[in-house]
């Protein structure tokens, strides 16, 4: 079975879209917002678990260095 798409309306700034028009051919737009997409909601996943680490030790909380290590292995290796 192949991946399942969907198509969404979105605002984006006038700039970025003269320059997406510009630079990506118009086959290969979504792809590259796809990509721009992933790598945005990654760093921001990743921002969110610093976060929870830094809540938790807020707390009194100690996390080990090992489960920290662990962690970021299984993000790196879920995508």
């Amino acid at each position: 079975m192949g991946r399942k798409i969907r198509k969404i309306n979105i605002v984006i700034d006038e700039d970025v879209y003269q320059e997406l028009e510009n630079l990506v051919p118009s086959g290969k737009r979504s792809q590259v917002v796809n990509a721009a997409l992933r790598r945005e909601l990654e760093l921001l996943r990743r921002q969110k678990a610093v976060q929870r680490l830094l809540d938790q030790e807020a707390l009194g909380k100690k996390i080990a260095t090992r489960e920290i290590v662990d962690a970021l292995a299984a993000d790196r290796g879920s995508h």
